[in-house]
């Protein structure tokens, strides 16, 4: 199937004309040069200039180390603002559909609904893989995104290569594969696939590996012609200049991130020997993220019996495939013997 993006922009995307914020009208060297164009407060104090609305600074270091032009990447006010983006340039309300695949993250659902686009679920296989038979099955004219969480969010487990080139390759829409946790798992991101597939976006961000949850970073990679869709509907100034500086320090010690990842990935790999010992453990399931769902005897009753001895874990009971599973951050080395103690301390 051939993929064409001017067939799934919305019509009146594809015909707006974007706004033009002062640093767009302007884009020449600043050194020296006053700026009296965007009624900004002229007195220095940091913060007082409108932030690079394209985030050059911070798109240079990320695409050397992703391997990529910048012109490849959109940075968003966390994950959930590139979802958005994608959903308010592709899908037209109340006629197209999308496709996901639950247990997973919840915000193409809430995305989804708050742009009245309906949702299509197929739900994983018992082992949380993609069925793509019945995804592809499910695709029709008006379907225009296909969610892939990989790794997958609860379950923490990598879609298979096959599976996923089998969905971009059988698929004229758009396929977004959301790798939150890319940098935990031991393969490497699909962005290596982007010049290969022009219906492919990346979704990925620093809230994980990175440390960076709480200055809200999203970053989105694509072909050049899908970031500019997304580029021209954005918001003029979406990433602050305080965000863009915590992000900029944070890519340049991208050794210590490297350090924190092996660190957190060794510590999976104890506490998941370590959780085999607990008498109401029935289950470990394997995982590339940096938490594990683990399924217990009865998952309620264990999650409020660690909120009392001040642990806080996620119970996901309620989601398809996950009855009775409780899912486990991994912490530090303190953070994880308190959570075996608190364990220990339940079995008696």
């Amino acid at each position: 199937m051939k993929f064409v993006l001017k067939n799934i922009i919305r019509e009146n995307v594809a015909n707006m004309k974007p706004y033009s914020s002062a640093r767009d009208d302007f884009q020449g060297v600043t050194n020296g040069m006053v700026f009296l164009d965007a009624n900004e407060n002229p007195f220095e104090n940091g913060v007082n200039r409108y932030p690079d609305p394209m985030q050059m600074t911070v798109k240079s270091e990320l695409a050397k180390i992703k391997g990529v032009l910048q012109e490849n990447i959109l940075l968003g006010n966390g994950s959930d603002e590139v979802i958005d983006l994608i959903f308010r340039a592709f899908c037209e309300p109340n006629n197209d559909n999308i496709i996901t695949l639950p247990p997973s993250y919840g915000m193409y659902d809430v995305s989804a609904n708050l742009n009245n686009i309906e949702i299509r679920e197929v739900v994983l296989n018992s082992d949380f893989q993609p069925n793509v038979e019945k995804i592809l099955g499910s695709i029709d004219a008006a379907t225009k995104i296909v969610f892939l969480c990989s790794p997958n969010n609860p379950s923490g487990n990598l879609f298979h290569y096959s599976s996923i080139k089998a969905i971009v390759n059988g698929f004229n829409g758009l396929v977004v594969v959301d790798e939150a946790y890319i940098d935990f798992a031991p393969e490497s991101s699909w962005i290596k696939e982007l010049s290969n597939h022009p219906n492919l976006i990346v979704s990925q961000t620093m809230s994980k590996a990175y440390g960076m949850a709480g200055i809200r970073l999203g970053v989105c990679y694509a072909s050049k012609e899908i970031i500019s869709v997304l580029n021209k509907i954005k918001p003029p100034y979406n990433i602050s200049e305080l965000t863009q500086k915590k992000a900029l320090a944070r890519l340049l010690a991208y050794e210590d991130v490297k350090e924190e990842v092996k660190a957190i990935k060794e510590e999976r790999g104890q506490l998941e020997i370590a959780l085999k010992e607990i008498s109401f453990v029935d289950k470990i399931y394997h995982s590339d993220a940096n938490f594990l769902l683990v399924k217990v005897d009865n998952a309620t009753l264990r999650y409020q019996e660690l909120i009392k001895r001040g642990i806080v874990v996620r119970n996901r009971t309620t989601q398809l495939l996950c009855e009775n599973t409780l899912r486990f951050t991994v912490g530090t080395i303190k953070e994880n013997k308190a959570l075996l103690k608190a364990l220990k301390d339940i079995e008696e």
